[in-house]
């Protein structure tokens, strides 16, 4: 018979502690040394030089790779050295479609210093097909997905973007940061490579910086092992522990920060001071049905517009239990304003083309209790309007 698979909270809650034979730890252990020795000449344990090969970041890729139902999983010292070592595949000549509501800092990756090496990109709605079909050239390679995209919750139809770009014999990769597998698994979808700032939701708790890399299909795999080991920016074996730790937690974390985020953005909605809310589990969202379709659930994050950009500086002020800061996916509630912080490097029209202008507000929503966190909300809020209009 057939054994059956443990569903994604099982083996979330199990990384690491079946992989260690010796002693039966729990938990596996921190593998700090940078050379293993060799049992003689031609024969190797697997484990040469810990760039190349560690057995505290194997198991952290190999749980990653099953995860996200690939083939291959690498771990990289961030987020934006998991871009750079994806990238890396390119060169010379090469074309990229990128989807046109970007994280800033895959955008400055893209246009100053990728652009150096020949690699040019076209930033288009990825769910529009005749916008990519248009944006293609005999000389394009990939289209690189964000699903939702960052600020402003796009979302794209993998799934057929992906039979789009099989078509043309071009890679997919898709950014899964905002969604995690816990929701989102694109390989299955027909995408070819998913990236992740590990920082983020997988690890959870604002304290390792790291980058995840899964990829399909063996050739691919195997070019990714050449330009991961060649590159380097892997991730250290301290930081692949904290990160599997904070994975254990993934499903609970994940279904609260969901909860709170669509409790808190259906508040908004009703606010005076709120012109809208990009959240896609809203039903008149333009990408709520294919939401809904490629997903089991939604993330923790969404952005808002306030009424009249003077609210903003006063809004940010008096928060007091959500943090001002420039992140996501912790457990601690984050406000941030894109249009200064995480998206200050892309020029100010396009930005503004595309909404990320400075009524926008980016919201991280944590565990806390959401009652918390509507009241200090709401209160910053009501405050921010009584101090800009109570001064006319």
């Amino acid at each position: 018979m057939k054994e059956k698979r443990l569903r994604i909270e099982s083996r979330l809650a199990q990384i690491g502690s079946i992989e260690e034979p010796i002693t039966g730890a729990i938990n596996f252990p921190i593998y700090q040394a940078t050379a293993f020795r060799h049992p003689q000449l031609g024969k190797s344990t697997g484990f040469d030089y810990a760039r190349t090969k560690n057995p505290t970041r194997k198991v952290l890729e190999d749980a990653s790779s099953q995860l996200e139902s690939g083939d291959a999983g690498f771990a990289c010292s961030s987020g934006m050295a998991a871009l750079q070592t994806v990238f890396a595949m390119f060169g010379q000549g090469d074309h990229l479609i990128v989807s046109l509501d970007l994280y800033g800092g895959t955008y400055r990756l893209l246009e100053r210093i990728l652009s150096r090496f020949g690699v040019s990109a076209s930033y288009v709605d990825t769910n529009d097909l005749d916008a990519l079909e248009s944006n293609r050239r005999p000389n394009t390679k990939a289209v690189f997905i964000e699903t939702p995209t960052n600020p402003l919750m796009m979302i794209t139809d993998i799934e057929a973007v992906c039979l789009w770009a099989q078509r043309h014999q071009l890679l997919t990769i898709v950014d899964n940061t905002l969604m995690t597998p816990f929701f989102q698994r694109p390989l299955e979808l027909g995408a070819d490579i998913v990236v992740h700032s590990a920082t983020k939701y997988l690890g959870g708790h604002n304290d390792v910086l790291a980058g995840i890399i899964v990829t399909k299909g063996k050739e691919l795999s195997e070019e990714m092992f050449f330009l991961h080991n060649s590159i380097g920016a892997v991730l250290g074996p301290s930081d692949s522990y904290q990160l599997m730790r904070g994975m254990k937690t993934l499903a609970l974390r994940m279904e609260r920060h969901e909860s709170n985020a669509i409790a808190i953005a259906e508040f908004l909605l009703t606010h005076e001071t709120v012109a809208e809310v990009f959240h896609p589990y809203l039903k008149d969202h333009p990408g709520h049905d294919i939401q809904k379709k490629q997903c089991s659930g939604n993330t923790g994050i969404f952005s808002f517009k306030v009424k009249d950009a003077r609210y903003v500086e006063p809004l940010l002020r008096h928060i007091k239990l959500i943090a001002f800061a420039e992140s996501l996916g912790g457990v601690e509630s984050l406000m941030t304003y894109p249009a200064v912080q995480t998206h200050a490097d892309i020029p100010l029209e396009i930005r503004e083309a595309i909404g990320v202008d400075d009524r926008l507000l980016r919201f991280s929503v944590g565990i806390e209790h959401v009652e918390d966190l509507i009241a200090d909300l709401g209160g910053a809020l009501d405050a921010a309007r009584e101090e800009i209009e109570g001064g006319q």
